[in-house]
């Protein structure tokens, strides 16, 4: 099976900590180069020097600071970056923080048109930005990390579920565009993943619910087939799996990592 990135290179969205970080490591240890992405430098910093662990001798890896709120100063800021480094990205990793839990009735109409432009816009001008340089190279992987719930929508967060179906939709579209070029587009979806997100949820059911800490995870336990939650290595290396020439004929699926929760195929 060929695993092999040698000589790609993969930009890595929101992997200043988390899954993110976790993905940019597993690429890296396949051989990539990466450049990671944050709003925070200190984090990415840190990163880089995590990174350098998993770095063979002719690897090259470097940080992008960026917000995702602003779409154009993103944009503007990934040109710059490509045009600076001469860079031709072959895989492109697509990761967002969540948008804020509750229900959907309670949302207000702000929340959505935010969640849409950090996850979906940004999704999308990324996309635009790099294909041109997979197409000319004849490779290209891009991975969205979303959520399960573009199969069964969870509940107390109905703004990301909205959303994330969104995007999902969207995968399939490009997916289905941009075959022909040996680019391929995938949706992971993890599942309760151990990462600083799930402790935020877990402390706010807390707080809603009147229970211990301890009780809402054993509550979330119960619907995990495993009877455990994730850790953010095991996502990323499915990610990893799809970014491989190994997944070549892989193209527009969704791939749930979630211990078996979902409960549908």
């Amino acid at each position: 099976m060929n695993l092999d990135l040698t000589g790609r290179n993969a930009f890595v969205s929101g992997s200043s900590k988390g899954i993110g970080k976790a993905i940019a490591i597993e690429l890296a240890k396949l051989g990539a180069n990466i450049t990671l992405v944050a709003r925070t430098e200190t984090s990415l910093m840190q990163g880089l020097i995590d990174l350098s662990f998993s770095a063979g001798a002719e690897q090259r890896h470097d940080y992008l600071v960026v917000d995702f709120a602003n779409p154009d100063k993103l944009k503007a800021a990934v040109e710059r970056h490509m045009l600076k480094t001469n860079k031709t990205y072959h895989i492109l990793v697509n990761n967002t923080g969540g948008p804020p839990g509750g229900k959907i009735v309670d949302a207000p109409e702000d929340d959505f048109v935010t969640a849409f432009s950090n996850h979906l816009l940004c999704n999308h001008l990324l996309t635009k930005l790099m294909i041109d340089g997979m197409k000319k190279d004849g490779y290209g992987r891009i991975i969205n990390v979303i959520s399960t719930s573009v199969k069964i929508p969870l509940h107390g967060l109905g703004v990301s579920n909205t959303i994330r179906g969104a995007v999902a939709s969207w995968a399939k579209t490009m997916a289905n565009e941009l075959g022909e070029f040996g680019i391929t587009v995938n949706n992971v979806l993890p599942g309760a993943t151990q990462t600083e997100r799930l402790k935020n949820i877990i402390d706010a059911k807390s707080t809603k619910q009147n229970l211990s800490t301890a009780e809402v995870e054993k509550e979330m336990l119960a619907e995990i087939p495993l009877r455990r939650f994730a850790k953010p290595d095991e996502i990323a290396s499915a990610v990893a799996f799809l970014a491989s020439p190994a997944a070549a004929y892989i193209n527009g699926i969704n791939v749930p990592v979630d211990g078996g929760r979902t409960g549908c195929l």
